[in-house]
Order: C-alpha cells, then sequence, then structure tokens
C-alpha cells in the first residue's frame, strides 16, 4: 500500500525566506534543528513567530507525524498530545502526515516510516546533489505494510519498551563515565603529579 492511500500529506506553513522571531504571539514554528527521533519535539528550542497572511494556518495536531525530507538523514517524529496546549506550525521544509483511517495507529506509522525498508527506499529515492531531499510524489509513493490493528498496538507497545530500555542504557552509561571521571579526579588531587 502507498502512503497517499492511507495518509493526508501537506507541506510545512509557507514562510518566506528566513522564519522571523517575533515574541509575544504565542506561535511556535517547529524547525528540524527541534526534532529528534528519539526525542521528539523540543518545545522549548522552537522560535516564537508570527503568521504571514489571511488564510488560518494548519496548526500542527496530535497525531500527525512531521517528515524531514531534507539532508541525508530521513526520518518521523509522532506529534504527541503535548501539542495540544499550543499554537504551532511546522517549518515549510517539513512534510505533515496525518493517517486517514482509524485502522492506522500514528504510532505505528511514524514507527514504520523509521524502519530499514522506508530508510532504503528514502535513500534510493532522494534527489540532489549538494543537499539531497526526498520529493513530495516519492514521500507519497512510500510502501506502507499496514497490519491489523492488534499487531500495530504489540509493535507499538514493543518500541516504546525498547526506547526505555535504550533511555535507561544511555543513563547508565553516562552515569558509569561521571563515576569514573570523580575517581581519576580524586586520585590527582591526592597524588599531584610533581614537574622536575
Amino acid at each position: 500500500m502507498q502512503l497517499k492511500q492511507i495518509a493526508k500529506i501537506a507541506v510545512g506553513y509557507p514562510f518566506r525566506g528566513k522564519i522571523p522571531e517575533v515574541s509575544g504571539t504565542h506561535v511556535l514554528a517547529v524547525q528540524m534543528k527541534d526534532i529528534s527521533v528519539s526525542e521528539g519535539i523540543n518545545w522549548s528550542t522552537c522560535v516564537e513567530t508570527e503568521t504571514q497572511g489571511k488564510r488560518e494556518p494548519d496548526w500542527l495536531k496530535a497525531g500527525s507525524i512531521l517528515f524531514v525530507a531534507r539532508g541525508s538523514n530521513n526520518y518521523s517524529v509522532l506529534i504527541d498530545s503535548s501539542v495540544e496546549s499550543k499554537k504551532a506550525v511546522a517549518a515549510p521544509h517539513l512534510y505533515i502526515i496525518t493517517p486517514k483511517k482509524k485502522a492506522l495507529l500514528p504510532e505505528y506509522l511514524s514507527w514504520y516510516l523509521n524502519q530499514e525498508p522506508c530508510l532504503r527506499y528514502f535513500q534510493r529515492e532522494s534527489e540532489g546533489t549538494l543537499t539531497k531531499s526526498i520529493r513530495r510524489a516519492a514521500l507519497e509513493a512510500t510502501p506502507i505494510a499496514v497490519p491489523s490493528l492488534e499487531q500495530q498496538k504489540s509493535i507499538v507497545a514493543l518500541a516504546n519498551t525498547l526506547h526505555k530500555e535504550q533511555q535507561l542504557l544511555t543513563q547508565l552509561i553516562s552515569n558509569g563515565q561521571l563515576t569514573m571521571n570523580a575517581i581519576a579526579t580524586q586520585l590527582a588531587a591526592a597524588n599531584p603529579i610533581k614537574s622536575n
């Protein structure tokens, strides 16, 4: 099944040129620098801006997916419920993917877009010499496997468990490194190196 058959694909808000920083508007612009596969959207780094034009922007909604189409690393990030307390738009170089069917979990679709079959497809379909990017038509034609709702739920639960384990392991490694640095600092203070 192609992505366009099961999801609506839109381009981010059409800012002309650089996204203007305007404080006090409470409108946030989400850019590539603000998102990551492991952490999702970092709202604290999003710039406050204003939307131009008379047309009401397509505000970001929970359950939609942001897709990074520019660069050599293409990935997707689920927009979670934390967006509901904000007015936010996506930068123009991001695609917004919204599932059309209730039989397709947004969490599953975001996970699948980040897996090896899709990543290979994006690598094959990316165009450009200096900066690679995925055209909208190529994104729309992305082959998507859609198992039953029960299977989707199981996969999402497994992916969430793995993500938590990875975070825990990262924290344990970081704590171990801090402990080793503290030991080395204590040893250096107790046994100062004497110059000849």
